[in-house]
């Protein structure tokens, strides 16, 4: 039988030195920027073996790009479709806690 690691089976003592760490949290308040046209986007992803890829392109309203996947599902009978929405936001920062 080896050798046990420890005597009298009591657990093994390690040299390595413990840390606290203390992290804090950034708030930050995000607010679209009333300027700028939030813009939205499909890509269709019907496919078995791979994705279709056929994509809307960016339009600017939520009735454009229904009425791209209207238009697409009709002609090709997809189904499936990725939809991403993009906006400029402002951050204002808030403080440290």
């Amino acid at each position: 039988m080896p050798d046990s690691p420890t005597a009298g089976g009591a657990a093994p003592v390690r040299n390595a030195s413990r840390g606290r760490y203390r992290f804090r949290e950034y708030h930050v308040i995000t607010v679209p920027d009333p300027l700028a046209l939030p813009s939205v986007e499909a890509v269709c992803v019907t496919g078995e073996e791979r994705n279709c890829g056929a994509t809307s392109g960016t339009l600017h309203t939520p009735d454009e790009l229904t009425r791209w996947i209207a238009e697409h599902c009709a002609q090709s009978g997809h189904e499936m479709y990725e939809q991403t929405v993009r906006a400029l936001v402002r951050a204002e920062p808030g403080a440290w806690q």
